[in-house]
């Protein structure tokens, strides 16, 4: 399962409309970076956040999700509090090809900074924006900057396309849109 490199990368989010909006080149100028590198895409965060707080004690349950348990903020610098989690999306809208399973790794400058990005892998073609779980694992509050880099993905290729794919399936985060919380 070969990693794929950047002008695959550039040609499916051209031609194919696998990364939308599509920046072609990174961008570092005074931002945490972004856009396509040698071998994957490094997202944006959005600036819609859920930042978990638990106010009332609440039991995070997987299976019946509380939306209560978080606050919606819109802003460009989201502060997450200490041992906490906020959840985000990507700028991006992905589409992934059928023979394709997408990993995302959290970037550096974040993981310097006590911040993990958590992502399930993006499965043969799933699409939608990328909820992201970035937990501040310091004891102090961190800020997250909308519009900058946060995550990497990385494109494997498949030796030929699956069986049955996530469309197939309809599996219950297709075409999301906006932060999404948990589903059962």
């Amino acid at each position: 399962m070969p990693i794929m490199p950047d002008s695959w990368i550039r040609e499916q989010a051209t031609r194919h409309g696998m990364i939308e909006p599509f920046v072609e080149a990174q961008k570092r100028e005074g931002v945490i970076s972004y856009g396509l590198s040698s071998y994957g895409y490094d997202a944006r965060v959005a600036p819609e956040f859920k930042i978990f707080t638990n106010v009332d004690n609440a039991v995070v349950d997987p299976k019946q999700f509380d939306q209560t348990s978080f606050v919606d903020r819109e802003t460009d610098v989201c502060v997450i509090p200490p041992n906490s989690f906020v959840l985000a999306r990507t700028v991006e809208y992905f589409r992934i090809p059928r023979d394709v399973l997408v990993v995302c790794l959290g970037k550096s400058t974040y993981a310097r900074c006590g911040l993990i990005v958590n992502v399930t892998p993006l499965e043969p073609e799933w699409e939608g924006h990328v909820t992201l779980e970035i937990s501040n694992t310091t004891p102090l509050p961190a800020k997250v900057y909308a519009h900058e880099g946060l995550c990497q993905f990385l494109f494997f290729q498949g030796a030929s396309p699956c069986e049955v794919s996530y469309a197939d399936r309809a599996g219950k985060y297709m075409k999301q849109r906006g932060v999404t919380l948990a589903r059962l």
